[in-house]
């Protein structure tokens, strides 16, 4: 009975590790899109002690039991959640993808995406600016088109124009899902813009890997990087805080969301610091960085 006790003790701390390990998946999720257990709970309509047991590694058992059901067959739980008809030869890809290098992962991924540079190709004008909320996208990238005379699109803006619909009501009516669905349709378009472009993104923009991909690789990718102090201070100004509430856990949560994104940001082309420097020197920065990249281009302004 001795290594029969042994076999069940170890399911059993495997399992609790599964639990731990999916909470903290689950925790980091929330955290990257931006959203408090409140509004999570608001949206899926669970409790928001649901939500915080289960991001503590405590939860429900019927998730371990259907764990115990794909290891019995032999098949990734993945597999039987899927929420939509997989194609057939998924399980082979992915199994590729796991042992494939990294210069065949990028090669893999641009040809997939429709994003493969041909040979010798001279890079397009188009520079897209990240960072999270009050990182000033919309207001230094308009001031550098201005300055070099080129074209500035807020990517919100094309969103809203494209579907006759505020932000807002996208994500009333279709939910965070049918928004990043119209964000990226609305980016493919803008991939076709010969350019020069300045394109401000939504600061959630990392949280979708396939629409975060499109942007790295058709244009040259700016994070505008600033302390948390100073984003909080800077959506204060703005009046933003109305939205989310200006609580006394506001900043811890804006630390949380700034630290689960920093290593998405820092996969940007080039970064410039914004910190504690008058905004002229901020547009002067990024006005550079870009001229950097592409050197003097002649000035282009589109109806």
């Amino acid at each position: 009975m001795r290594k029969t006790d042994d076999g069940m003790a170890g399911a059993v701390e495997e399992e609790s590790i599964f639990l731990t390990e999916l909470g903290r998946r689950v925790r980091h999720a929330r955290t990257l899109r931006g959203l408090s257990r409140k509004l999570l709970s608001q949206t899926s309509g669970l409790s928001e002690r649901y939500i915080a047991q289960l991001e503590s590694g405590q939860g429900n058992v019927s998730i371990i039991l259907l764990r115990r059901v794909a290891n019995a067959m032999g098949v990734r739980l993945d597999d039987l959640i899927a929420g939509e008809s997989m194609a057939p030869d998924w399980p082979l890809v992915r199994d590729l993808l796991g042992q494939a290098s990294a210069e065949q992962i990028a090669l893999a991924k641009g040809i997939l995406s429709g994003q493969a540079p041909a040979r010798g190709e001279a890079p397009q004008p188009r520079v897209a600016v990240v960072g999270l909320r009050g990182a000033g996208k919309s207001t230094l990238g308009r001031r550098v088109a201005e300055r070099l005379g080129w074209t500035f699109v807020e990517l919100n803006a094309e969103i809203e124009r494209e579907n006759a619909l505020s932000v807002k009501e996208i994500f009333a009516i279709y939910g965070q899902e049918g928004y990043r669905r119209l964000e990226q349709v609305a980016l493919r378009r803008l991939t076709e813009h010969p350019g020069p472009l300045i394109l401000a993104t939504s600061g959630g923009i990392v949280a979708e890997p396939l629409t975060y991909d499109l942007l790295l690789q058709a244009f040259f990718t700016i994070w505008l990087r600033a302390r948390p102090e100073e984003h909080m201070q800077r959506v204060r100004d703005q009046g933003d805080l109305a939205t989310t509430g200006d609580h006394p856990s506001a900043m811890q949560e804006l630390r949380a969301v700034l630290a689960s994104r920093e290593p998405l940001y820092a996969r940007a082309s080039s970064v410039v610091d914004t910190s504690d420097v008058p905004v002229e020197t901020m547009v002067d920065r990024l006005a550079a960085a870009i001229e950097a990249r592409f050197g003097a281009l002649p000035a282009m302004r589109h109806a």
